[in-house]
């Protein structure tokens, strides 16, 4: 009782939401600064190993590149064993989850335990790898989790599916929060990846969360003596007093069109070496027997290259991806310095500098093989995200422009006599969140870059660079988590590209199924039948006749199954043999046998009307002419006599009886005129998967997720959506086609695959009596 009443009294004073986000963001925390924690050691086990075989560079080789791919190849098998929807990074089957599908095995524990695990190995072996994206996934099964274990605590409100739902886009928030101690951004960031709509009412909950997260998280780090106080994860110290020039602002504009262009060819990379393996149907068969030769294959090719005394000299391949960008955000300037002299008061200068080659030199390198090392990299079947590796890059990509500023103006640009030097660093912050932003076709980068280097003097270039990057790369092409959504083919709406304006002019009647299955008031058991064995639709329409097709609602396919069930079960079968042998008069056994069958409690009774050649003093005998009336009962009901066909024939031709089934009395309607812009957001908003087209309250038609994807995706093909040209709507509305349009959709529905439908499952008491038979025999 005492239990009980804490219990209510912390829910109605506190809420059921704070304690929900409160022990999210606490969870999320501690699992963030756990994984850096042991990536961190990983990392250093493996500069340890390296730099104890300094005598023989062998040894140091084999070690260096040893580490990573074991790493990289239990991280795959591990994930491939306990729960392969870990693998990748997790953002696009969050939105198609948060659109209403339902992924299946997505968001369990197997799902999470393979997640963190296989995360921290694959980030722990140096591969140019993300946090981000799988730490939203992470967050997610924390959320539903988190759920399930409340649910079954305290009840109530957790077991709402639709809070469940919102729960879901708050961890959106808390992952990438936690993830960079970036709330705000983390907020925003997953606004624009895992929403098409977002509710307002669904906005505090995620700040709430992020910021509790990213706050115990930094604390974290302050206990554990890693920092003095609460501070940014890559501090930067710009010059504030002026920043920039005015005259900088065309260097920043360029910068964030090429890391537009940029940021659409790591996309179609990466989708480009997809679909090369996928094409080449050997390399297809032998990656899906061998699962783990190309994961480990990757990561020795591109653990060989970064291997510091070799061409990893050029393009500092020592470094781990936070002493790089640490490197790469400094506030000074390195070509003043020299190609090598005077370098040494970065803490990672070793790595940048070179005695033969020049600093550019080593920023392109690190650039070029960074790209498509990330790209690469980020298609292996492990835990991994893209959006770190494309931070770095953009990076070092502002960094080479800023020092290349800086050779080109040494005094700066300022012309009244001041001298105001060129700030790479701030071309480094710049580049970093144009890239980035470029990639996932996100603005939130720009306040991630605020938080996580804790100025905001360059606010004004970032943003002037991240809107060009955006602008670039969303007129080339998808972002990467659309590409991916694309590569998996997942339910999910893709949404009105740029400069597609023709498409505005579609309506709904140019792109429709014509000739939908339905079913009427007056149809007979038989037409139910032909349409469920001839289509795979989930729901059918219900109109009130074929001639006035006034659509009045629809049917699950699951509701006319039970009706068939219904009508043509055993137990009406029996009920029918029953009524069959009174009224002959005759095969009395037989009716004892199928009394039997109904009360399987109580012994079979002898037949005391008829005379029988059945009956016997002897039980033995009895016994042995029992058995043979299960027999033939069995046969009976199992293997249709011809009276049984008959009766199943009549019942086959009675009207339906819609009075035992569930009908959806409002299905989701369009008109004919509706446009195609107005169907997509009614479709993204309310997450549907078709709606009827009708006219005055008359079916004309039907449209499905797969007919809007074409017309919006513009793949028009012989055998595709036929969608006319530009203005075809307004034409007179009299005047109609002959030529109906015809889908994968059309075909699946008039495709005869000649199923018959699944009988029930045999009844506890016909498999108790059948056990008895053979027993018997």
């Amino acid at each position: 009782v005492c239990t009980s009443r804490c219990q209510k009294f912390l829910i109605s004073r506190v809420g059921e939401d704070w304690i929900f986000l409160i022990l999210l963001g606490l969870v999320m925390a501690l699992v963030s600064w756990v994984m850096d924690y042991a990536i961190a050691f990983c990392q250093q086990a493996q500069k340890w190993m390296y730099g104890g075989l300094d005598s023989n560079m062998l040894l140091q080789y084999l070690a260096w590149v040893t580490y990573p791919v074991v790493l990289i190849t239990f991280s795959a098998g591990f994930t491939q064993i306990l729960s392969p929807q870990a693998v990748g990074s997790g953002i696009p089957e969050m939105k198609t989850i948060l659109r209403g599908v339902v992924l299946k095995e997505y968001l369990t524990f197997k799902t999470f335990v393979a997640k963190v695990i296989g995360l921290t190995c694959a980030l722990g072996s140096g591969m140019p790898l993300g946090k981000e994206g799988p730490f939203v996934h992470v967050a997610s099964l924390c959320a539903a989790l988190l759920s399930k274990f409340l649910a079954a605590l305290f009840g109530g409100l957790y077991k709402n599916e639709l809070r469940n739902t919102e729960m879901l886009s708050a961890a959106c928030a808390v992952g990438v929060g936690c993830c960079f101690a970036a709330p705000i951004g983390g907020v925003l960031f997953s606004i624009e990846v895992t929403s098409t709509f977002f509710a307002v009412r669904n906005y505090w909950r995620g700040f709430f969360a992020a910021t509790f997260s990213a706050f115990i998280f930094r604390v974290l780090a302050v206990w554990n003596q890693d920092e003095e106080t609460i501070t940014a994860l890559f501090k930067t110290r710009f010059r504030l007093d002026f920043p920039f020039d005015l005259q900088e602002l065309p260097a920043f504009a360029i910068l964030g069109i090429a890391c537009g262009f940029g940021g659409a060819l790591f996309v179609y990379l990466n989708r480009l070496i997809v679909e090369c393996m996928r094409k080449q149907k050997t390399i297809n068969k032998f990656l899906l027997r061998k699962r783990l030769v190309y994961p480990a294959m990757v990561t020795l090719i591109i653990s060989t290259l970064t291997f510091p005394p070799g061409f990893g000299q050029f393009m500092a391949g020592q470094l781990t991806q936070h002493e790089s960008l640490v490197a790469l955000l400094d506030n000074r300037t390195w070509c003043r310095q020299g190609v090598a002299e005077e370098f040494d008061y970065i803490s990672h200068s070793h790595a940048w500098k070179h005695p033969q080659v020049n600093v550019f030199i080593t920023l392109i390198l690190f650039i070029v093989m960074k790209f498509w090392m990330s790209a690469v990299a980020t298609t292996m079947p492990v835990p991994c995200g893209a959006f770190m590796p494309v931070f770095l890059i953009g990076a070092a990509f502002g960094r080479l422009v800023g020092e290349t500023m800086a050779v080109m103006f040494p005094d700066g640009i300022h012309a009244d006599g001041s001298v105001y030097p060129i700030v790479p660093g701030g071309y480094a912050v710049v580049g970093a969140a144009a890239l980035s932003g470029a990639v996932t076709h996100t603005v939130s980068t720009a306040v991630i870059v605020f938080e996580l280097t804790g100025q905001i003097s360059h606010i004004l270039p970032v943003m002037i660079a991240v809107i060009l990057a955006n602008a670039v790369a969303q007129s080339l092409q998808p972002s990467l988590y659309d590409s991916i959504i694309r590569i998996k083919k997942l339910p999910y709406l893709p949404e009105l590209g740029m400069g597609h304006h023709e498409k505005y002019n579609i309506r709904v009647e140019d792109i429709m199924v014509r000739d939908v299955r339905y079913i009427t008031l007056s149809s007979s058991y038989r037409e139910v039948q032909e349409v469920l064995m001839t289509g795979q639709l989930k729901t059918l329409a219900l109109v009130e006749s074929t001639d006035s097709m006034i659509l009045l609602g629809s049917i699950e396919r699951s509701q006319l199954q039970s009706l068939l069930s219904l009508q043509l079960g055993p137990t009406r079968r029996l009920d029918h043999l029953r009524r069959h042998a009174q009224d002959n008069g005759t095969h009395t056994h037989t009716l004892g046998a199928h009394t039997h069958l109904d009360t399987m409690d109580s012994p079979p009774s002898p037949p005391c009307t008829h005379t029988h050649s059945y009956t016997s003093n002897s039980s033995n005998t009895s016994a042995r002419h029992g058995v043979r009336f299960l027999v033939s009962v069995a046969e009976v009901i199992w293997n249709p006599l011809p009276q049984i066909a008959e009766w199943e024939e009549q019942q086959l031709d009675e009207p339906v009886d819609f009075n035992n089934c569930k009908i959806d009395p409002a299905p989701f309607q369009l008109v004919e005129r509706t446009s195609l812009h107005k169907t997509h957001t009614i479709f993204s908003l309310l997450g549907l998967d078709h709606a009827y087209v009708t006219s005055t309250g008359r079916l004309v038609g039907v449209v499905s997720l797969r007919e809007l994807r074409k017309a919006i995706e513009g793949s028009v093909t012989v055998t595709g959506v036929k969608v006319r040209p530009p203005l075809a709507s307004f034409r007179d509305s009299g005047n109609t086609t002959s030529v109906s349009e015809v889908t994968e959709l059309h075909k699946l529905w008039n495709r005869h695959r000649g199923l018959s439908l699944p009988r029930e499952p045999t009844p506890p008491d016909m498999e108790d009596q059948l056990d008895l038979v053979f027993l018997c025999e």
